[in-house]
């Protein structure tokens, strides 16, 4: 099997589902499967699925099995009372399974009551990793403090189909510094379509790199305070993110990983692309297009 490494291994999680993609779902859901069985297969994680649409899944599956075990990321935006109803329906499902939960918080749910379903819910399936979509809201530091010592990990969004959707690198930089100290690993969703840091040429949005989240974490590890890795979040040097993550030996990228998980993309072609170009993926490892995974 191709080796992508402990600091590429499992990092892109496959949200084709989601914006700006939208694939459809016939067509996700065997692209899915051909990743799974490509020469770039080590990087791709779990199919990321919204919990709303299992229905459709079922459908989808009756007249087109998946070709082995399909394993979700499944995200629930109702929050924590909404889990239970959500996995029953992936329980009827022959051949799928959820190895993760993306948890949001609602803008009526308190902190409380929310390590009150996630108490439960860690209880009723401890082998299916939780994380909790920190809001950007006065909650937020709150939730942070609380996730210390516990199971669960944090799951920041790092972009959208609106500018608003981004935060800045301070914002971002907060985040990362509040759980490299807290000892909380988190993932990352939306926005991270590119190793590094650049201005989408369509939307003009300024989108932060995967490359510069895991320096990132590096910055942070080493004591670094929120100005030191926002610097890192801006830099667009490719070249010099790569070598600095390159020259990593493979117990510090091992722990980077510990740290940042993996983060949903609707594309892996792009992020595959990247990689390559930057020298970072194995040179046996072909580039592919969305739509020909061949």
């Amino acid at each position: 099997m191709t080796d992508f490494g402990p600091l590429f291994a499992d990092l892109c999680d496959d949200a084709a589902l989601f914006p700006p993609g939208n694939a459809p779902l016939p067509d996700a859901v065997p692209a899915h499967a051909a990743h799974s069985g490509s020469d770039h297969a080590p990087l791709v994680g779990s199919f990321v699925f919204p919990a709303g649409r299992l229905g459709e899944l079922s459908e989808l599956l009756a007249v087109q099995p998946y070709p082995g075990d399909l394993d979700l990321s499944l995200t629930v935006p109702a929050g924590t009372d909404a889990v239970a109803a959500a996995l029953a329906k992936v329980d009827a499902l022959d051949g799928v399974s959820v190895v993760a939960l993306e948890i949001a918080v609602p803008a009526e749910q308190t902190v409380d009551d929310l390590f009150t379903g996630l108490v439960g819910i860690a209880a009723a399936h401890p082998t299916i990793a939780i994380f909790v979509e920190v809001p950007r809201d006065a909650r937020r530091a709150d939730i942070l403090a609380r996730m210390t010592g516990t199971p669960h990990a944090a799951k920041f969004r790092t972009g959208g189909i609106v500018a608003e959707a981004y935060p800045d690198e301070a914002e971002l930089a907060d985040a990362v510094v509040a759980v490299v100290a807290a000892g909380v690993p988190f993932k990352a969703t939306a926005g991270l379509h590119h190793a590094v840091r650049n201005t989408d040429p369509e939307t003009g949005f300024e989108q932060h790199g995967f490359l510069n989240v895991l320096a990132a974490v590096d910055t942070a590890l080493d004591g670094g305070d929120t100005s030191a890795v926002a610097a890192v979040l801006a830099d667009r040097d490719g070249e010099a993110l790569a070598s600095r993550l390159s020259a990593l030996p493979p117990d510090r990228a091992a722990e980077l990983r510990r740290r940042f998980r993996s983060f949903g993309t609707c594309s892996i072609a792009d992020p595959l692309g990247d990689l390559l170009a930057l020298g970072l993926a194995p040179k046996s490892v072909s580039p592919i297009s969305e739509g020909n995974l061949a």
